[in-house]
């Protein structure tokens, strides 16, 4: 037997390790099935290239807890070690390793993400356990080897009797850590992290029902019997071709993924690159509609199968963070801060390649069928609008595929659009004026009205509507959007001609003296001659101002405040109402006020703006009229 002490100017590296090293103990499971298989698949390669001549087998990693003997079991059937393996693996490699870490990154270490980059992965070993053994055969023809450690630096290694090629770690789990001996915390850790690790990992047993003999009595029990149970599946589907893969597997993926989410997603993209960096992955569009509801069921990032984290910024473009699915890339350093990661070249390019992928996978399924992609479009537009505003790259090619509904559930994209509106909605300065409302029921009349007109009015009713716009009416220099409320429908789309007022300037100024004794001062009173027929009152909020109000509210905008701000209205009056003539020509003051607030409070209702006491003071009024 050797006696030893590891070789460290640290006296006592393992509270270190613990303290700074792993935010998280419960990694720990993941490290050491990681390690097991490493070693099996460099096993198998090696057995490939003619270096090993043993047979692979079917290999396997098993997991036992002993809960009386507070011990859990790691083992595996892959290449094992030499007592000089061990002594250089994890007595000397490892340990420098573990003091350059320290060094370096014990600041930033709770950040730093997988720890076996470091070849640290073993020694996560000493978070849940007071004291350590490995017993090890390697695939060559020599002894076993036994190496112990209680957490000092003091060391055994003496040969062993175990006979069965590959390594088997037992934790003697330390009195803090005693959670760990629990069958449902070690099945919950392994459901998390080695779900879809390469090797298939053993828990246990199971008990299964053998099928009934064909030639069995009635009165025949089903016999049931107990078999290895095998917790992962080792092929999941982004590993595989996409030509291997129908929509069917692709659904049952999403839900061996996300076994809570019961509606299906409503398409997927395949991730499959292997230069300049290697990544796979498949991503799913979720059901996501208007509300930018916080997510539980995240993207998830692996590497080379073992799960790392769902926190995938930086990685991810932001605004495919909506989106549901799984990454896989060996190229991104996990072992880096995350600001750090947003620095990184390689990631820049991972993000980029899916920004691109998304983008051409959507201009596919617009083009191959434009009906169903159109039938879509609310569940998904919320990504898209946010994707144009955020990632220039899409910006640019989203104008292949994203859409702009009619409040009559027609869709054209911005260029379809134009063309189809250029001859009737281009205003005197020549620029093409597309009408949208953000609410059908809410500015029922005003659509109506506009529509009237043969307009078209399109349905915008997203939360970053107004930032996108604005993004739009920018690189669109010959497009301005209006709301269909923000004025009256002649002046939403000025032409030249202009409609003559009945009233004299002395008399309209009359008019506005009146009116703005009783029109609160929230509205700017606004005289337009307009058409005879068209409603006397109508109450509008000028473009400008809302807009730049709702882009304050929803992060941005450039005015600062601007989200406090009270709301402004404007109050237009048709000069050639019946109704202006006379609230001008009565001489009964109170007869006056009542006929200026009538019409106002109808203006109010059209608007959904009249609440409360106003309201109901309003239908009080309304009932003495009819009497």
């Amino acid at each position: 037997m050797t006696t030893g002490k590891i070789n460290v100017s640290v006296e006592n590296i393992f509270p270190l390790i613990k303290k700074f090293l792993y935010s998280d103990h419960e990694i720990f499971l993941r490290e050491l099935i990681s390690n097991g298989t490493d070693a099996t698949l460099k096993l198998k390669h090696l057995i490939s290239i003619g270096e090993a001549k043993v047979e692979f087998g079917n290999p396997f990693i098993e997991i036992k807890v002993d809960k009386e003997g507070k011990k859990i079991h790691i083992i595996d059937q892959g290449l094992g070690m030499t007592s000089d393996e061990v002594e250089k693996y994890i007595n000397q490699v490892a340990f420098s390793g573990a003091e350059e870490f320290l060094d370096k990154y014990k600041d930033s270490a709770k950040d730093s993400g997988i720890i076996g980059h470091f070849g640290l992965g073993f020694y996560s070993a000493f978070m849940v356990a007071e004291k350590v053994e490995i017993i090890t055969k390697s695939y060559k023809d020599e002894p076993a080897a036994h190496w112990t450690c209680d957490g000092s630096p003091e060391f055994t290694l003496e040969p062993a009797d175990k006979t069965s090629r590959g390594t088997e770690i037992i934790l003697h789990v330390a009195e803090d850590s005693l959670d760990f001996l629990e069958d449902s915390k070690i099945a919950g850790l392994l459901n998390k992290y080695n779900k879809f690790m390469p090797i298939p990992i053993k828990f246990g047993t199971k008990t299964e029902t053998l099928p009934k003999p064909e030639d069995a009595p009635e009165d025949y029990v089903n016999e049931t019997v107990e078999i290895d149970n095998f917790i992962n599946n080792p092929n999941p589907a982004w590993t595989k071709q996409p030509t291997e893969l129908s929509d069917e597997d692709y659904k049952s993926f999403y839900r061996e993924l996300y076994p809570m989410q019961f509606e299906d997603p409503l398409f997927h993209i395949h991730l499959n690159v292997d230069y300049p960096f290697n990544l796979t992955g498949i991503l799913y569009f979720p059901k996501l509609g208007s509300d930018l509801q916080i997510q539980k069921d995240k993207i998830q990032l692996y590497q080379n199968q073992v799960y790392v984290t769902d926190n995938v910024e930086g990685i991810v473009p932001e605004f495919l963070t909506m989106l549901k699915g799984v990454i896989d890339s060996p190229d991104i350093p996990l072992n880096v801060s995350r600001s750090g990661l947003q620095a990184d070249g390689a990631v820049k390019k991972i993000s980029n390649y899916i920004t691109r992928k998304v983008a051409d996978k959507l201009k596919a399924l617009f083009n191959e069928n434009r009906a169903d992609f159109e039938a879509k479009w609310n569940d998904i537009k919320i990504v898209l609008e946010y994707g144009m505003l955020s990632e220039d790259k899409f910006y640019e090619k989203a104008g292949a595929f994203v859409l702009y509904p009619t409040v009559d559930d027609t869709y054209f994209t911005l260029e379809e659009l134009k063309e189809k509106i250029k001859d009737n909605q281009t205003n005197k300065d020549g620029k093409i004026v597309v009408l949208y409302a953000g609410n059908k029921e809410a500015q029922h009349s005003y659509i109506e009205t506009a529509k009237d007109k043969g307009y078209q009015v399109l349905l915008l009713d997203s939360p970053i509507i107004s930032h996108l716009i604005q993004k739009i009416e920018g690189d669109n220099s010959d497009i301005t959007f209006v709301r269909v409320d923000s004025d009256h429908v002649d002046n939403l789309i000025k032409k030249d001609e202009e409609t003559i007022s009945k009233l004299s300037e002395e008399e309209k100024e009359n008019l506005k003296t009146s009116l703005e004794t009783y029109i609160p001062k929230a509205y700017t009173v606004q005289l337009e001659a307009m058409d005879s027929q068209a409603a006397p009152f109508i109450i509008t909020q000028p473009e400008f101002m809302r807009r730049m109000k709702e882009m304050s509210q929803s992060g941005g905008g450039g005015m600062f405040g601007m989200g406090n701000m009270p709301e402004m209205y404007n109050l237009v009056v048709n000069t050639n109402s019946d109704l202006a003539s006379n609230i001008l020509n009565t001489e009964d003051k109170t007869h006056q006020e009542h006929l200026v607030k009538q019409a106002l409070d109808l203006a109010k209702l059209s608007q959904n703006l009249l609440k409360g006491e106003a309201l109901t003071a309003f239908v009080k009024r309304s009932f003495e009229m009819i009497k």
